[in-house]
């Protein structure tokens, strides 16, 4: 999930997929739990979304039992150059 507005580089990367893991959940039953669709859920897992509601990261980390920075981590254009090399 980056910002093609921002200046100077980075990215902002999402972890649901770490997390659901560590939890032993589906983004299915994930989805119906906070009662969102499974097709928006799975944008939001993907890095493709723009933006998040706080409803639903209060939500999501509800349902987890966990931090929005447990989900969401800011990566500098240097760490994700790194991982590209």
């Amino acid at each position: 999930m980056a910002d093609d507005n921002t200046e100077g580089g980075g990215s902002i990367m999402v972890k649901l997929d770490d997390v659901l893991y560590e939890r032993r959940m589906t983004l299915t039953e994930l989805a119906e739990r906070i009662g969102i669709t499974l097709a928006n859920l799975s944008i939001l897992k993907t890095g493709k979304a723009k933006a998040i509601r706080f409803s639903t990261l209060e939500a999501i980390c509800r349902e987890l039992e966990c931090q929005p920075g447990d989900l969401i981590v800011y990566v500098p254009e240097a760490a994700v150059e790194e991982d590209v090399e």
